[in-house]
């Protein structure tokens, strides 16, 4: 049986650290594969070497880097349930050589740092890790760059009711009974008609029969602007700890995370985003 795959790019920096920490831990809860990926920056090494020393520098730095990364991971996380950690240097694009070796390897899950601020609210489309979402068939996990792991209490999974969620929701029960954590499933609307709390209440008699798990709370909300600055009202609200949403073309992800929409948003870059892809 194929163990559950995590990759998890890294380009050294203080946001893809807060990365790996979150894929360990979650590698230690799935019994997982990890995969330390770098894809070297020629421009990033010639800041740090010399034109002459770059060729003969860059390579190595890059895997005396990840070799000591993965022993600390394999120090801390081994004894608590991960299956092996791994380091993988490959030069090429850095989007399509993540995304070209997630396939190779059959991965489950890609978890990614981000900058946040830079990534979220001023440029959120282009990008490096969300074109990886844009452009992966498989899950990402985007952990900003000041979010350190805890342990969540809170899973708040982003509903536009299709089908595809009764598939979805399973994988959010899987990673909320690792850690005994509360499910929100939320639907926001720009307002409550009387056609959104008939498709919810439709939506939470479908879903049920699929939901082996007690701590789940279904929750319509309304918000006089876009859905996704109702999301990010109810998040701060509600405390939770992980945005999960289902992205597929013309659903809910699309609609929250377009470029105008995220540069009003400021709550997101302090909470990890959860992509589902696959289901």
């Amino acid at each position: 049986m194929k163990a559950f795959t995590i990759l998890c790019p890294t380009d050294f920096s203080e946001c893809s650290l807060n990365a790996i920490e979150y894929a360990a831990k979650l590698g230690e809860k799935y019994k997982a594969r990890l995969i330390l990926f770098h894809v070297p920056d020629k421009e990033d090494y010639l800041k740090l070497f010399s034109k002459k020393q770059e060729e003969e520098n860059f390579i190595l730095f890059s895997k005396t880097k990840l070799d000591n990364l993965v022993h600390e991971v394999e120090r801390e996380s081994l004894p608590q349930g991960l299956q092996s950690c791994e380091a993988i240097i490959r030069e090429g694009d850095v989007v399509n050589t993540i995304l070209d070796f997630a396939g190779e390897m059959d991965v489950d899950l890609i978890v990614m740092g981000t900058e946040g601020v830079n990534d979220f609210k001023k440029n959120f489309i282009g990008t490096r890790s969300s074109r990886v979402i844009e452009r992966s068939d498989r899950d990402v996990l985007i952990v900003p760059r000041k979010v350190f792991f805890k342990q969540p209490k809170k899973l708040v999974f982003a509903t536009d009711y299709v089908e595809e969620d009764k598939l979805a929701i399973q994988k959010v029960v899987t990673l909320a009974s690792f850690y005994d954590a509360e499910i929100d499933i939320v639907h926001v609307a720009t307002r409550l008609r009387a056609i959104d709390k008939a498709l919810h209440q439709s939506m939470i008699s479908e879903l049920k029969p699929f939901i082996r798990y007690e701590k789940v709370n279904f929750l319509l909300k309304s918000y006089r602007d876009e859905p996704g600055l109702g999301l990010e009202s109810y998040l701060i609200t509600a405390k939770g700890d992980v945005l999960i949403t289902l992205s597929k073309k013309k659903t809910w992800f699309d609609q929250i995370f377009t470029q105008n929409l995220s540069k009003k948003m400021s709550y997101f870059i302090n909470k990890p985003l959860y992509v589902i892809k696959a289901v």
